[in-house]
């Protein structure tokens, strides 16, 4: 996840990596009509999503979190595993948010010694001792802009509106983040904290599964025009006519990649080596490593109009202006040609990026490149296909059946159960 509060080079945050843990024992109770004596089919759920790449950065969901629910405004984060709020427990160091901080009670604090807690620390330390039965599970997440965030894991109930209309409110864990550094104390934060989607056993897609809520699927729908909406379960799913290829274990592991990749670019190689590419909608950008990076600048330069002149933008740090100003990507596309990744870890499996999906128009009415050069943040060979390359895709993280796809799809329309959105 690229660090929202950042500027547009944004800094990933560094993994947690989740083990996974035994499906717990306790059940949620149901609203709605439920068969005695049989186990639920687990349903799916859909929520609209806010946000856009630019101006603001992000697409976030509202969560209703307590009892009595609350709404907190949450950064759909792909590229992580745990959900974390800021956290009134006291709050030591917390930015303004959109709603007044969550506020724990003593009896929703996790054990140390509960799995989950061994879980969400398998991948920061070898060794997770507890010094007694009754320690809380402490956490800390790091940044790599050495942004930061501690807190302690907790129990609360998430309501969540199922497909058949009925409403469920699992006990789910997240963190309780009661210092954080992430930016600007005095600007008011877009979201009260993060929804971690990652495969891992802390994330909430993961215990929605072991709660025998949802299957673990999740994918999401970001409209270029702003909004969108995620989905939990598979009832959306259009198996038969999205391009689909097999999950590969990333270096990275709680991201979700869809294996190596060659680049094109106006139909043409661009000559680098297979790229190892995840997706992730924490980044609002799209990384690519040094060498397909300054190869597609060289390829873009090459071929643009010369009705087009290189500009400095504060925005992002490649801009071109036109003869007048520009007022949406539709102005400026016809200049530019589509990229193409092209997966070897499924049949055919292409990733057409037509220029909309990789650039942005300003405020100041040029039109810049939303590809970043992610060596000079740290990302080594890394290439993130961030927000702007999965606007207007639906993508699917099918846990299940270990596969990622996606297909082109009307995401301004929220989407009923029951109904055919493509």
């Amino acid at each position: 996840m690229a660090a929202r509060w950042a500027p547009p080079a944004g800094l990933l945050l560094l993994l947690l990596m989740a083990a996974l843990v035994p499906a717990r024992a306790d059940k949620p109770a149901r609203a709605g009509r439920a068969e005695p004596d049989s186990e639920p089919e687990p349903s799916s759920a859909v929520f609209q999503l806010y946000g856009n790449v630019y101006p603001h950065g992000l697409y976030y969901v509202a969560m209703s979190i307590g009892n009595p629910p609350k709404p907190y405004f949450l950064d759909v984060d792909t590229g992580s595993d745990l959900t974390w709020l800021q956290c009134d427990a006291p709050c030591v160091s917390c930015s303004k948010v959109p709603h007044p901080l969550y506020r724990p009670t003593k009896n929703k604090l996790v054990p140390c010694v509960d799995q989950m807690c061994a879980s969400l620390h398998g991948g920061l330390s070898k060794n997770h001792k507890c010094d007694s039965p009754k320690q809380q599970c402490d956490y800390e997440i790091r940044y790599a802009d050495q942004a930061s965030s501690l807190g302690v894991l907790i129990n609360d109930s998430f309501a969540v509106r199922l497909a058949n209309a009925s409403v469920v409110r699992p006990s789910l864990a997240f963190g309780c983040g009661y210092d954080q550094e992430v930016g600007s104390s005095t600007e008011v934060a877009p979201t009260d904290g993060v929804l971690g989607l990652g495969s891992g056993s802390v994330s909430l897609l993961s215990q929605l599964k072991q709660h025998g809520i949802t299957k673990n699927v999740v994918g999401h729908c970001l409209s270029m025009r702003g909004g969108g909406f995620l989905f939990f379960g598979d009832n959306l799913v259009p198996y038969s006519r999205a391009t689909w290829v097999p999950m590969v274990r990333s270096a990275f592991k709680n991201y979700y990649s869809p294996g190596s990749a060659s680049l094109y670019f106006g139909g043409r190689s661009l000559g680098v080596g297979p790229m190892e590419v995840v997706l992730d909608s924490g980044s609002s950008f799209t990384y690519f490593s040094a060498q397909p990076y300054q190869a597609l600048v060289t390829a873009l330069k090459g071929d643009l109009s010369k009705t087009l002149k290189e500009v400095s933008d504060p925005s992002l740090p490649l801009c071109w202006k036109g003869k007048k100003p520009f007022k949406s990507v539709l102005d400026v596309k016809k200049e530019f040609r589509s990229l193409v990744l092209s997966f070897s870890n499924g049949k055919k499996a292409l990733m057409e990026i037509p220029p909309e999906n990789y650039l942005i128009v300003t405020k100041y009415g040029n039109a810049c490149l939303g590809i970043l050069n992610g060596s000079e943040i740290g990302l080594k060979d890394l290439n993130i296909v961030g927000d702007i390359t999965m606007q207007d895709q639906m993508i699917i993280y099918d846990n299940e059946r270990g596969q990622i796809g996606w297909i082109r799809a009307p995401c301004d329309r929220i989407p009923k159960f029951g109904s055919s959105l493509l």
